[in-house]
């Protein structure tokens, strides 16, 4: 056997030997690579949200501008958040009648559906409805800009891009999604009020007065706060994504998929906190 065959051979040995190590050790630069890459996206994202609220509070301010968002996240939403409650409440009293039967409790319906929709399912789907319709579009229309150079062409028309693109909806976004929650209780309250009246034979005048007797002015507060984070939520991730978005249409189609998913994540992440501070 020669010289190179037997340093070869000394080779392969070392490099087997070598390889769980090495296996290991890209494992561990793995995982130390996505958490910088996350604390790295978190503190850009820290710094974004700090810099558009302290704009919120400073002049210019561009009225036409946020009449243009109240109109556009809050009326231009008003029937999907109207149908989504409306199905909503009818399906909740629904379901709630072929548990309850089994117990003979149907008359807690009116109690189950009211306090559910208020406190629960109004503001979750209100919100994931809007960030769906709206956060989806806002991300778009900035990441459009951000590609065209529109954004670098009113830096240059001496126009702060926040003021101009993310105040007015991020203002319009926070107080236009209670607005929507509260229009969304009233319509789920009367869809399980039609299903339990005319499908399942309540009395109305009962099914009323149990509603009312149960409801609380906390039950309705605790939705619409909730509601005003997750408008806040919704319309800063929109412009978030839409302000990092990468160039060309296939940055702005993951802007727009970026903004929508994390937009829902962490509605519901903040909708148990928010729930856990609200009724501890």
């Amino acid at each position: 056997m020669s010289k190179d065959t037997i340093h070869m051979q000394n080779n392969e040995t070392q490099a087997v030997t070598r390889n769980p190590f090495s296996l290991l050790l890209d494992i561990c630069e793995n995982i130390g690579h996505s958490i910088m890459s996350f604390l790295q996206t978190l503190g850009r994202l820290a710094m974004f949200i700090g810099l558009s609220v302290g704009k919120c509070f400073t002049p210019p301010w561009y009225p036409r501008l946020m009449i243009r968002q109240f109109i556009d996240i809050g009326y231009y939403s008003l029937p999907v958040v109207g149908m989504t409650a409306l199905f909503t409440g009818m399906v909740l009293a629904l379901q709630s009648y072929t548990g309850f039967a089994r117990f003979n409790a149907e008359s807690a319906i009116a109690s189950v559906v009211v306090l559910s929709v208020t406190r629960e399912l109004a503001p979750v789907l209100a919100g994931l409805m809007v960030a769906g319709r709206v956060g989806a579009s806002i991300a778009a229309e900035i990441g459009t800009m951000k590609v065209t150079e529109q954004i670098d062409a009113l830096t240059t028309l001496s126009v702060n891009p926040v003021n101009y693109l993310i105040t007015p909806r991020i203002i319009a976004g926070t107080i236009m999604l209670p607005v929507l929650v509260l229009i969304g209780d009233v319509v789920g309250v009367f869809g399980g009020y039609l299903v339990s009246i005319y499908n399942l034979g309540f009395s109305p005048g009962s099914y009323l007065t149990q509603t009312w007797d149960i409801l609380e002015t906390m039950d309705v507060m605790s939705g619409l706060i909730k509601a005003g984070a997750f408008g806040f939520i919704v319309t800063m991730m929109g412009c978030y994504h839409g302000f990092n978005s990468g160039r060309g249409a296939q940055g702005v189609g993951a802007a727009t998929t970026y903004a929508v998913v994390s937009s829902s994540i962490m509605i519901l992440i903040f909708n148990y906190i928010l729930t856990q501070v609200l009724f501890s």
